[in-house]
């Protein structure tokens, strides 16, 4: 029932970027426009919720004692892997201080993007979309490895991917993107 109200909620709310699809009976437009603005909320979450300045700083020491040790074991100093062993209660806790930032954004997009997700999936013409990729990006990107765990269709033309793989793709591109735009870092 829940699901139900939430379900026409976002025929509502994406059902005018089906109408406008060029083709609507596969929708390739309309996912991609999904995937855009899924992924410019969570990078927008990401931005918002986690203090960027800290997250790096915390990074290069990570980066830093991890060299430290290395270093230590090349040279085999007994001392000094001893005294970086003491240091590595400090580095636990700032360990689990950037797990913490990074579920904060995830914490908040979960739940949206799982019924966004959940719509995708039950609505009769994006789940049956189809995307046939050119033969070279179909390699590059793995897609027959993909094929391993997300079985297409039988009968789908060779080349090809769901919806779910478009969504993935478009998703991933968008959020470099929008990361580049707003000035984030790499998590």
């Amino acid at each position: 029932m829940v699901l139900d109200l939430i379900y026409k909620g976002l025929d509502i709310i994406f059902g005018p970027f089906l109408a406008l699809d060029p083709n609507p009976k596969n929708p390739i437009l309309t996912i991609f426009i999904i995937a855009t603005i899924v992924a410019f909320i969570i990078t927008l979450a990401n931005k918002l919720l986690v203090d960027q300045e800290r997250l790096q700083k915390l990074r290069r020491e990570m980066q830093e004692f991890q060299q430290e040790v290395m270093e230590a074991r090349k040279s085999s100093d007994v001392k000094a892997l001893e005294e970086l062993q003491e240091k590595q209660m400090e580095f636990m806790d700032k360990q689990r201080e950037m797990m913490t930032m990074s579920f904060k954004p995830m914490i908040v997009t979960f739940l949206p993007i799982i019924l966004v997700f959940y719509w995708m999936a039950q609505h009769p013409y994006i789940s049956k979309a189809t995307i046939i990729l050119p033969q070279v990006a179909y390699y590059v990107l793995l897609v027959p490895i993909w094929h391993m765990f997300y079985k297409m269709p039988a009968g789908s033309p060779a080349y090809a991917i769901g919806w779910l793989g478009w969504y993935i793709l478009c998703s991933f591109a968008m959020s470099q993107l929008f990361r580049k735009f707003m000035g984030l870092k790499g998590m």
